[in-house]
């Protein structure tokens, strides 16, 4: 009975990454429909700047490799190991959603607001959604972190870190396709 319960959590959860998946796809397709709307604001190749974007990338690349040790260090019942791998995808992603956030503040100083353009409006509600999406991962891997420090290694338990292991995962994946999609073709 219990085994069928987790069965449904698992498929349920993969039902939620489906239509995050769906709502990455639309914000994608309308930024690049509205990419070249710029109205004689400032355009992508004005404001990105290579840099900043790879040290969120590396960043980012980085926490979802500590994250995936820490899922290794579970299946060896180094609880230890695990909550101190998880503690540095913590800390990496609290950077890249730093640089995230400096950048967007950088923008607006600059007036580069989503009111300013199309292109602006679609950039920051992509790339906004998946910083968001970063936060509350984050908010999640403090829980996961609190809930191995004081409770023991149950299948339950590890099943929990097991689907915030996968969310972060799909998050890297929707950045690669940020990175690839918004910061690539601005820089071409």
């Amino acid at each position: 009975m219990e085994h069928a319960a987790d069965d449904e959590k698992v498929f349920g959860f993969w039902v939620y990454l489906m239509t995050d998946l769906v709502l990455f796809a639309v914000l994608f397709s309308a930024y690049l429909v509205l990419n070249d709307s710029a109205f004689g604001g400032p355009t992508r190749h004005q404001l990105f700047e290579f840099s900043t974007t790879l040290a969120e990338t590396l960043l980012l690349l980085t926490s979802t490799f500590t994250c995936s040790l820490a899922i290794a260090m579970l299946h060896r019942k180094a609880a230890w190991a695990a909550i101190g791998l998880l503690s540095c995808t913590f800390v990496l992603g609290c950077g890249f959603l730093g640089l995230e956030i400096s950048e967007f503040a950088a923008f607006v100083k600059e007036g580069a607001t989503p009111q300013r353009s199309a292109f602006l409006s679609s950039f920051f509600t992509l790339v906004g959604t998946h910083g968001g999406h970063i936060f509350i991962g984050l908010l999640w891997m403090l829980v996961e972190i609190v809930r191995l420090l004081i409770r023991p290694l149950t299948p339950q338990n590890l099943a929990r870190t097991y689907r915030l292991a996968l969310f972060w995962h799909f998050l890297d994946v929707v950045w690669i396709f940020i990175f690839t999609v918004v910061y690539g073709i601005a820089w071409l």
